[in-house]
């Protein structure tokens, strides 16, 4: 995608909006208190992916109560799986060590987020609230004596559940869905004081959809270790749920893949690539199959992931027109992989920015480099994905939802805004196959979200205040 004309990512940065003498608004909230707690939930089967095997996740729950300028209050509800795998990756901390960091980082931003006395929008609480929580990413990555720091990813991640509940609560203060309140009878300052002077004058409201859309396409996932026929079994869980792709394609009527590659093995990639389209194929012929694969930023270079293409198309090109897109070849750190850049790859597939994106600069810093989409993620965060969204649209770029094996409430949060943003391809679904227990208690009201059964999100009950989600 080609940046917009005279205009360098350094410029985009420092052509700051004037700012306009803001009236404060009425609708703004005064936080009262925050408390949290922790769930640890056992996956149903490992899902593999980056090169490493999860089985287990806990959940981050957090409830915030809000006060408005004339003393109504609201609790809101924020929930989110801690990562720790994909947001503080690395080979010399162990898991357990990881997640303790998050977890420390979790009980230092509750007060943190409590403290914040301002009457104030969800979006300028999170904005103002950011540098604290950095700050104590780093005290905690220095009291723990972490060999490696928290990075900025994870900060997000373990700040997204505190978001979330404040954003829920607002909304439901205010009695309407928070995606009507992200216009200027809500917001005092316009998109330039978030995202530069070529949004002056413009709101969110622009960028969001007022209402759900009925359905969103659900990307299903593929993991690294998933077996694909019955004779790759090596033991049956017997459940219920399906156990093979086939089984899956048939329970949910699938249509949409996403599969996840190892990013140094060429021919394991394009072989595993080949064979899913064969089984889609064989079991569902009259469906109009789409992929996603996802290579969790292993790939040692740009060529590796061009030669990818280029053997693929050769085995099946059906197969490879059959991609919708690429999400994150190689390393999340852009600064220092400048050398891959993905211009050459992006004429074929568009080419999405997951791991690296964590703000506008990292944005602007992709599009320069080739990226052409976006994924959005409930997991960092409520403001951050309506407004990555917005610039995200304005840019023309490719949009998607991916998925941080969200359950339960998460989940709500993660199709509302699959369900809320215009020209959002799909939404990658996976704790009905790693996570089911835990989407048990939501699937009497949400039924559309945690049962599928025509390959796609039935979105038309997220109307609730708030978030949406009221178990």
């Amino acid at each position: 995608m080609l940046p917009l004309p005279s205009l360098t990512r350094r410029g985009f940065l420092h052509a700051v909006a004037l700012p306009a003498i803001a009236i404060p608004k009425q609708t703004g909230i005064r936080i009262e208190s925050v408390s949290l707690s922790f769930e640890d939930i056992r996956y149903r089967s490992p899902y593999k992916f980056g090169g490493v095997a999860v089985d287990r996740a806990t959940l981050l729950n957090v409830e915030c109560i809000v006060r408005t300028r004339d003393g109504k209050t609201a609790k809101g509800f924020g929930s989110m799986p801690l990562g720790n795998v994909w947001a503080f990756p690395s080979r010399t901390l162990p898991y357990d060590e990881t997640l303790a960091a998050m977890k420390e980082l979790a009980r230092r931003l509750g007060p943190i987020t409590a403290s914040y006395k301002e009457f104030s929008h969800p979006v300028d609480i999170n904005t103002s609230l950011e540098p604290a929580y950095l700050k104590a990413a780093a005290e905690v990555s220095a009291s723990l004596k972490l060999t490696i720091p928290i990075p900025k990813l994870c900060m997000l991640v373990t700040a997204s559940a505190f978001d979330a509940a404040v954003h829920d609560a607002f909304g439901k203060v205010h009695q309407r869905s928070c995606y009507s309140t992200y216009g200027p009878d809500f917001m005092e300052k316009d998109l330039s004081n978030y995202l530069g002077a070529p949004f002056r004058g413009e709101h969110l409201n622009r960028y969001l959809l007022q209402k759900p859309r009925p359905s969103v396409n659900l990307y299903h996932s593929v993991g690294g270790s998933d077996s694909l026929t019955a004779d790759q079994l090596t033991t049956r869980l017997n459940d219920g749920l399906p156990e093979t792709l086939p089984d899956w394609i048939r329970y949910n009527g699938l249509h949409h893949i996403k599969i996840k590659l190892q990013g140094d093995e060429l021919k394991w990639d394009v072989d595993r690539v080949v064979a899913i389209d064969r089984i889609a194929q064989e079991t569902s012929p009259n469906v109009e199959w789409r992929y996603c694969v996802d290579f969790n930023e292993r790939c040692p270079n740009v060529d590796y992931l061009l030669e990818f293409l280029r053997k693929l198309k050769e085995q099946t090109p059906k197969g490879f027109a059959r991609i919708e897109y690429i999400e994150q070849p190689t390393a999340r750190d852009l600064k220092a992989d400048r050398a891959n850049v993905m211009h050459q790859a992006a004429k074929l597939r568009p080419v999405v920015i997951d791991e690296s994106l964590t703000d506008l600069e990292s944005l602007l810093m992709a599009r320069e480099l080739g990226y052409t989409g976006i994924a959005l993620k409930a997991c960092k965060g409520q403001s951050q994905a309506i407004l990555m969204a917005a610039a995200g649209q304005k840019y023309k770029m490719f949009l998607c939802v991916q998925d941080l094996s969200c359950p339960g409430a998460s989940l709500i949060h993660s199709a509302g805004i699959a369900s809320h943003v215009p020209g959002v391809t799909g939404i990658e679904s996976n704790s009905r196959q790693y996570l089911p227990s835990a989407n048990e208690a939501w699937k009497g009201k949400f039924p559309g979200i945690f049962e599928i059964r025509k390959g796609s999100l039935d979105t038309t009950a997220l109307t609730d205040k708030g978030l949406g989600a009221v178990a």
